[in-house]
């Protein structure tokens, strides 16, 4: 009897052994259970994710178009504007047709400076043109006058440069004071220019900006400073 207990002993451990390493090999050699489940979510997330970036990002390209647009009409309404200039009253320093970008704030009017303003009640020989150009000649509380092709201020001759040589008055300045607030207007094409000559000093409420740069000549970009 001592001599069988060893053997049961070595039968039995034989089988337990054998089912432990197929029990072990089947365990590390299946998949784990949401794998599959993984494998098919996978695309579905990232196609999720893709759409919402793309929300975002037309979201965002809404609100930047949205704000340049709200800073463009700003722009346009109290700092900077375009004109076209319609008529040759202005020849040669600003041609017909000319685009011209006018300062609209934080300007101040000198003598030849150049601006925009609307058209001034007394003008009646211009019923198509809102908005006029024209060329700061008087100031205000000066005394202005011309003889022969030269303006006088306070009675000393005015020097032009910005007029080419030999340039005629047309229809002389009558002797007169200029209001305070008021400025003295004319056009560099001066025998072509209706002007201050004709409808008196401009009042200072009408002037809508001081021209900068001319942007567009003949059809093309331009970048000429006034």
């Amino acid at each position: 009897m001592n001599e069988s207990r060893p053997e049961v002993e070595i039968a039995s451990a034989a089988p337990e052994a054998e089912h432990v390493s197929v029990s072990t090999i089947a365990d590390s050699s299946a998949a784990p259970p949401d794998a599959a489940d993984d494998e098919t979510r996978t695309p579905r997330r990232r196609a999720k994710h893709y759409r919402r970036r793309q929300h975002h990002g037309l979201v965002g390209l809404a609100i930047v178009l949205l704000i340049a647009a709200a800073l463009a009409i700003t722009l346009r309404l109290f700092v900077v504007q375009t004109f076209f200039v319609p008529t040759g009253s202005m020849l040669p320093t600003l041609q017909i047709y000319d685009r011209i970008l006018v300062l609209k704030v934080g300007y101040t009017i000198h003598r030849g400076d150049i601006v925009v303003f609307r058209q001034p009640p007394k003008d009646t020989t211009d019923l198509d043109h809102e908005d006029l150009v024209k060329r700061v000649i008087g100031l205000p509380g000066e005394t202005i006058s011309s003889n022969g092709n030269t303006v006088y201020i306070n009675g000393k001759p005015l020097a032009e440069p910005w007029l080419p040589k030999g340039t005629v008055l047309g229809q002389p300045i009558a002797t007169q004071t200029i209001p305070q607030g008021d400025y003295f207007m004319m056009g560099d094409n001066r025998s072509e220019s209706d002007d201050s000559r004709d409808w008196g000093p401009l009042p200072a409420r009408l002037i809508i900006g001081k021209v900068l740069v001319v942007i567009w000549r003949h059809g093309r970009p331009a970048f000429h400073i006034q």
